[in-house]
Formats: C-alpha cells, sequence, structure tokens
C-alpha cells in the first residue's frame, strides 16, 4: 500500500492529524520534518511546509522523490472571495491557479504561466468525489463548495486586491500555497485535492479575522480531510 501525502503550511493545519496518527517515523529533509505512519489503515506522510509557494512546492516534490506518494492532499485556511462563503466553510478545490503569475506586457493573460500547456490545474476528480462524500458526513453547520483556489506570495487585505484576482483569474478563495502544490503535482502526474476552510473574508479586518478564526477553520478543515483518508 502506497504512500498518501498530507500537507498544512502551518502548525495549525496538520496539528490535529498528527496527535491522532500513529507516528512510526520522523524524517528531516529540505528543511522539513516528515511524519510517516498511519491512520484508519492508511499510509500516511504528514508534513508542515512552511507558507508561500516555493516552500509548498519544495515540499510536494519531495513526498513524490522520496516518498513515492500515491496521491496529494493540501488541508489549511484561505480567504473568501465570495459573497457566498462565510467563515468556517470549506472550499474543495476544482483547479487552481497561480494569481500572482503576471507576464502581462508580453501579451499573457494574467494568470497564464509562459510556455507551458497548463495554469488552472485541476483536482483529481475521485478525490473531490470522495470528499464531498465525506463532507455530506461531518458539515453539519458550515457549507462544503467547491470552487476554484486562488494562490500568491501575498496575504489577501483590501477590496482592490480581490476585485483584481476575481477579474483576472476568478476564485473562490485566496491563499498562499495550493496552486503550487497543484503544479507540482500536475508534472508529477500525482493525483491531488486542496481543501480550505475559509478563516476571513480577505478585506480590511483580514488580519484580525485570520487571527481570531484560524485555528477553528484549520479544525474544520482536519476533520474532513480525517474522514476522507478513511474512504481511500
Amino acid at each position: 500500500m502506497k504512500n498518501i501525502g498530507i500537507i498544512g503550511a502551518m502548525e495549525e493545519e496538520i496539528v490535529a492529524l498528527k496527535g491522532k496518527m500513529k507516528i512510526t517515523e520522523e524524517k528531516n529533509m529540505v528543511g522539513l520534518t516528515f511524519y510517516v505512519g498511519t491512520y484508519a489503515g492508511k499510509n500516511l506522510v504528514l508534513v508542515k511546509s512552511g507558507i508561500g509557494k516555493v516552500n509548498a512546492a519544495i515540499c510536494a516534490q519531495a513526498l513524490i522523490d522520496r516518498f513515492d506518494v500515491e496521491k496529494i492532499i493540501m488541508v489549511g485556511v484561505a480567504g473568501s472571495l465570495s459573497a457566498e462563503l462565510r467563515v468556517g466553510d470549506i472550499i474543495l478545490s476544482e483547479d487552481a491557479v497561480e494569481h500572482d503569475m503576471d507576464t502581462s506586457p508580453l501579451g499573457d493573460p494574467i494568470g497564464t504561466i509562459p510556455r507551458m500547456e497548463e495554469s488552472y490545474f485541476k483536482a483529481d476528480q475521485e478525490l473531490l468525489r470522495l470528499a464531498l462524500e465525506s463532507a455530506k458526513e461531518v458539515a453539519k453547520d458550515y457549507r462544503v463548495l467547491t470552487g476554484r483556489v486562488a494562490s500568491g506570495d501575498q496575504f489577501i487585505c483590501t477590496e482592490d486586491a480581490k476585485a483584481k484576482i476575481r477579474e483576472t483569474v476568478g476564485g473562490m478563495c485566496a491563499e498562499m500555497e495550493g496552486a503550487a502544490v497543484a503544479h507540482t503535482c500536475y508534472l508529477n502526474n500525482t493525483p491531488f485535492l486542496i481543501i480550505r476552510a475559509i478563516s476571513d473574508g480577505a478585506g480590511e479586518d483580514a488580519g484580525l479575522s485570520f487571527e481570531e478564526f484560524c485555528v477553528m477553520a484549520a479544525q474544520r478543515g482536519s476533520v474532513l480531510v480525517e474522514n476522507l483518508i478513511g474512504k481511500l
């Protein structure tokens, strides 16, 4: 049975699952600690990638190269780009795009990665289907929706920044790692899914909201991931 890779960018996003899985080994490489073990009868490699796209991409590639994972799930929090979403709701990625990829002076639409066939990286449909099944079982007082995840090396906290992302690449939520993991998985033909719980509205009060609701949102994401693992 191959390994399943689980990534969170921050400690808050992995702490619950780390406390529940049976850890058999800790491996340190590329500045990261990989927790190898089992949960719900599945072989897992759990890791905190660190914040930002480069950290996330390096982490995903290490999972693929060093741990031979058959799929990768990224879990964590994000800011809402949609009026449909409230704090505590969850987005399951249909696809992911790097909203700060901008070679528009050369004639490319924002979000397009020059000389690549794909810039909007599609999540694995089976993982998405199973995650929706899990949502029906665990989401009692919040909503789980599917949509586009927009990623960039920016903490989005103004209405202008939100509007620019919506107008250029679309997206239900903004965060800082998901599309980098998706990009890495695309290049390696590795199935992936991004699960993001909304911690803030990505508006003027995003910093305060993030601090207040980050832990709650991360816990909701973890509960969904734990249920999903049992279905894999």
